[in-house]
């Protein structure tokens, strides 16, 4: 094991109320790992919008090959509710310049799963900034200087985008958003009507009726937000329940969208539940959110960071690995990052690897001497 260090890096203010601790709210602050061997010229930087990826299994692998890692957590480390991925920005931003700051020759973004969309949305906004205010109305500070670019990017394992999950993931049998137990069986994957494999006829439908849920969700929100707005003494938000949200096809036809996986989806599987019990669980994808958030991360038609949309208004160098087993990433997911990246990416395929590539070493091996030997070239 290469010797670490605990990071702690001030950040600028966030959104109201974004957090219950006073601390935080009057001197905001992110933390990291930092794994530094000793000559080391390349540093990368790896985050996710809420997990915690000081113990990720690229760390110790990439450090023995001389390559240095900041593993950061945001603001919003382990709660999503109330999650705006304007600020993630800055946080992404406060990494990028402390290892600036540390003078190493290059800096690597590395976007694992949900990552990845996240480090595309950085380095587009880091690229040309365009962002002045949240999907809510509400400006948010930031300034050209608070992104630095950085000089690659790798992905691995690599969701679209927070809201492109969403929209292939949310069940769109709910009749009704205050009753989690309200099905429409016409439109019920777990139903005994619907059994994979499933028609195209009945994949359209659902499709169509996943984006018209997630668009009345949407317009309930704004349609909220301008309302409490607008009172006499104005409330600025307001937190809500989305009910039944891991229902995608693909979780149990492995004949869509087909790879190498085995039926369940990722948090089936690594939670040892159904799929349907996954969807109707306490704890699932956006489960519990704000009007605010909602606009910012998960919904289609108003979040700005959907991965391969940003990953095309970048200009660095693309490493794309394609774990060729994920239930959760999906071969037409890889064909959008290429084509978003063009002939700067770099692909390779990760044979049989799984989502976490949990219990497979060898995999993780691969997957380090492929950034390795690519950084060099970058």
């Amino acid at each position: 094991m290469h010797d670490s260090e605990l990071v702690t890096l001030d950040v600028k203010p966030g959104a109201a109320m974004e957090n219950q601790s006073g601390l935080h709210i009057g001197r905001p602050r992110i933390y990291g790992r930092l794994t530094r061997p000793a000559g080391s010229k390349v540093a990368a930087l790896l985050l996710h919008p809420t997990s915690n990826y000081m113990g990720h299994y690229l760390i110790e692998p990439l450090a023995q090959r001389g390559i240095s890692t900041l593993a950061l957590n945001t603001r919003y480390i382990g709660n999503d509710s109330l999650l705006l991925m304007e600020y993630v920005l800055l946080d992404v931003g406060a990494g990028v310049a402390y290892l600036r700051k540390l003078g190493f020759e290059k800096v690597l973004l590395i976007g694992n799963s949900g990552g990845a969309s996240t480090m595309s949305f950085y380095q587009a906004q880091a690229e040309r900034l365009t962002i002045k205010d949240t999907p809510a109305g509400d400006p948010v500070d930031i300034a050209p200087q608070d992104l630095p670019p950085a000089d690659a990017i790798a992905l691995t394992a690599a969701h679209i985008g927070r809201a492109r999950v969403m929209l292939s993931a949310i069940d769109p049998s709910v009749i009704d958003e205050n009753d989690p137990l309200s099905v429409n069986p016409a439109l019920d994957m777990y139903g005994s009507e619907n059994t994979p494999p499933y028609s195209p006829e009945f994949v359209g439908r659902y499709r169509a009726a996943q984006h018209a849920r997630v668009k009345r969700i949407s317009e309930r929100a704004i349609d909220r937000l301008r309302y409490l707005r607008s009172r006499p003494e104005p409330i600025h938000d307001e937190a809500f329940i989305v009910y039944r949200t891991y229902a995608d096809p693909r979780y149990l036809d492995l004949a869509l969208d087909a790879n190498k996986r085995v039926a369940g989806g990722i948090r089936s599987l690594s939670h040892k539940m159904s799929p349907k019990g996954v969807n109707n669980s306490t704890n699932s994808l956006g489960r519990f959110t704000t009007c605010s958030a909602w606009l910012s991360q998960w919904s289609f038609d108003h979040s700005r960071a959907d991965g391969p949309r940003n990953l095309a208004n970048t200009s660095k160098p693309v490493l794309l690995l394609e774990h060729t087993a994920d239930a959760s990433v999906f071969p037409s997911h890889m064909a959008e990052w290429r084509k978003a990246g063009g002939t700067r990416v770099t692909s390779h395929d990760i044979p049989n690897g799984t989502h976490y590539l949990f219990g497979q070493p060898d995999l993780i091996d691969m997957s380090v001497e492929l950034i390795s030997d690519w950084t060099k070239g970058i």
